[in-house]
């Protein structure tokens, strides 16, 4: 199952490395990074491959979504 992930907000160091980690804990594959500065804004768009995935989708989204509230950032995934 592929998925879009998406990450706004402040930069700062460690964004790519802490969604990075998170995904690898839930056995998720990163497949493209596309990351950018937009408007003084962090943005990055992850193409993902969540078929292997130790959790189901709803705790995946869940667990990258308080990722984000912690980091300040906004973090979503959708299919």
């Amino acid at each position: 199952m592929n998925a879009i992930v998406t990450v706004i907000g402040k930069d700062k160091v460690g964004i790519i490395a802490a969604v990075c980690i998170k995904l690898a804990e839930m056995n998720v594959n990163v497949l493209d990074i596309s990351q950018t500065i937009l408007d003084g804004k962090f943005t990055m768009v992850m193409a993902v491959d969540a078929a292997n995935a130790n959790v189901g989708f709803e705790e995946l989204a869940a667990q990258l979504r308080e990722l984000g509230e912690g980091m300040e950032l906004s973090i979503r995934i959708q299919l």
